[in-house]
């Protein structure tokens, strides 16, 4: 698979380059969301490490064990009925893969039964060949039927008493569990018994040293995952980063970011191609955990956290109640390049480009790997090691996503052959020279997202005006002025539609909604227009 991705990954690398670079273009494959380790002995952002295998305290054997060594009047009279499997996939290739994830299927790339050395991000099967996916694990329903197109098995069967049966039928659950862990050699797992265990709460911050005066502020909408063994529990943060679980625990649970975000956004990918990055945060209470993140924190955790912001923040400001400005698509699929300082809003994955000649003939029959491998935006780090630049970069390409979901797919595939075409012809040139048929689509994408760049940068930093987009050939400066002459970013957006194709038909778009502005936005124009 290692190669696939790789060609895949070329392929992606030349449509970056040609929408959104801003510098010369990277011509090597990058690793993806790749990082330096943290530095800590047992929790760092690469490779998991796993020690012994363990003995799972919540198998049906082990539970039953607990009960009959607390209960033994009662442990004949008691059927432990499981109510979970513990089961194990191993796709072949992608489309797999995907189908699993359709089920609704949590899948994690490490086993849950093994003493884990070292927490990181990512695991694969030391007996499986780096080149494809690794075995995925899940816990499902007792109820679940392995499906036939996929190797799996059943790795165990699982009692995992519900919040609610604590004491359910005279027997104190808690205790029994608490005793499964120690009939199995796990007692040092165990947290002291308080009364009325509580589920995990906390919250999830950052720090933005621009911002906020310095105090760390809320993770927003992100998924918090905590586990024991088989038993799970996840709560995605409010936009202030508290959360809290449905699920109880006796022990020291693990804890996880998973960018998978309530407003519909998913930020990938760790080693492999999955719908959202996993970060982990290490163990911590079973009362929960409080976690702060920074620049210090590693820059993986650090650039996920703050593209996750950057998008919460935009996609909430959006619509009729906000700024008046289309959301972005649902299900919007972001990838983080931390070796790329290039960035793009490509829309592969809610099917922009897929079907273009242009794209097709130049990538012959590779074209339709896109389909299986694609992203929707993509965010390059590399040198932006601050919040403020990656919040901006972030926002830039938002924007594009905006526009995309009001023009449609026909309007961006034309926009993209602009710039692959451009990229072509010109040896790399980043926009092209703005004369070749089809910039006018060029121009006016990229400075709605140039100003869009630049408002929502000065909206949270406030100061002078960035003058982002200032040096191309195209003028992000003529939106500034109207919006400074009266214009919000909902009416400017709205302009926006699939015939303003150039920027003298953006200009007589303007001038057809607005009418009582027309002396502002002739001059404005006039200014800066070529054609």
């Amino acid at each position: 698979m290692e190669k696939l991705v790789k060609i895949i990954l070329t392929v992606v690398l030349v449509l970056i380059a040609a929408a959104c670079e801003k510098e010369a273009p990277v011509t090597e494959v990058p690793d993806i969301d790749g990082g330096d380790v943290s530095g800590a002995e047992t929790v760092g952002h690469d490779l998991i490490v796993l020690g012994d295998k363990l003995e799972d305290p919540y198998s049906v054997k082990n539970v039953t064990k607990a009960l009959e060594a607390l209960y033994p009047t009662k442990a004949g009279r008691v059927d432990i009925t499981p109510t979970d499997k513990y089961v194990r996939f191993l796709p072949d290739g992608d489309d797999q893969y995907q189908r699993l994830v359709s089920m609704g299927l949590e899948l994690v790339d490490h086993p849950l039964d093994y003493k884990i050395v070292k927490d990181g991000d990512y695991y694969h099967d030391p007996a499986l060949d780096t080149t494809e996916i690794t075995w995925q694990y899940a816990v499902v329903p007792y109820t679940f039927k392995m499906p036939s197109w996929v190797r799996g098995e059943v790795l165990d069967e699982c009692y995992i008493p519900d919040a609610a049966a604590t004491r359910a039928g005279g027997i104190d659950w808690d205790a029994v569990e608490r005793e499964a862990f120690r009939l199995t050699g796990n007692a040092d797992l165990l947290e002291p018994r308080t009364k009325g265990r509580d589920s995990p709460e906390g919250r999830i911050t950052i720090v933005d040293e621009d911002a906020n005066g310095g105090k760390p502020f809320g993770v927003a909408g992100v998924t918090v995952v905590a586990n024991v063994f088989v038993k799970f529990t996840k709560d995605h943060t409010d936009r202030d980063g508290y959360y809290k679980m449905k699920r109880s625990f006796s022990a020291r649970p693990r804890y996880r970011l998973l960018f998978d975000n309530s407003a519909s956004f998913d930020i990938g990918i760790n080693k492999i191609l999955i719908p959202a990055s996993t970060s982990t945060l290490g163990k911590g209470s079973n009362a929960g955990i409080d976690y702060t993140v920074t620049k210090d924190s590693g820059r993986k955790i650090f650039s996920r956290c703050v593209v996750n912001n950057a998008a919460y923040d935009y996609i909430s400001k959006c619509g009729e109640d906000g700024i008046g400005v289309l959301a972005p698509p649902r299900k919007l699929r972001i990838w983080i390049f931390q070796k790329m300082d290039a960035s793009s809003a490509v829309m592969l994955h809610h099917g922009a480009v897929l079907d273009n000649d242009l794209l097709t003939s130049f990538l012959g029959g590779y074209s339709q790997l896109i389909k299986v491998f694609a992203p929707d935006i993509t965010i390059g780090v590399r040198g932006k090691d601050d919040y403020a630049s990656i919040y901006a970069e972030t926002c830039h390409e938002l924007a594009h996503a905006s526009h995309f979901a009001q023009v449609g797919k026909s309007f961006w595939d034309k926009y993209i052959a602009y710039v692959i075409q451009s990229f072509i012809t010109t040896g790399g040139e980043t926009y092209g020279n703005g004369g070749d048929s089809g910039a006018g689509y060029c121009e006016v994408g990229e400075i709605w997202a140039y100003f869009m760049q630049s408002w929502f940068y000065n909206q949270r930093y406030g100061g002078a005006w960035p003058q982002n987009g200032y040096s191309f050939w195209f003028h992000p400066q003529i939106l500034r002025f109207l919006n400074q002459r009266g214009l919000s970013p909902g009416q400017i957006f709205k302009a926006l539609d699939k015939d303003a194709n150039s920027l003298g038909a953006l200009k007589n778009k303007l001038l057809e909604l607005y009418p009582e502005k027309s002396s502002v936005i002739t001059q404005t124009f006039a200014r800066y227009e070529t054609v």
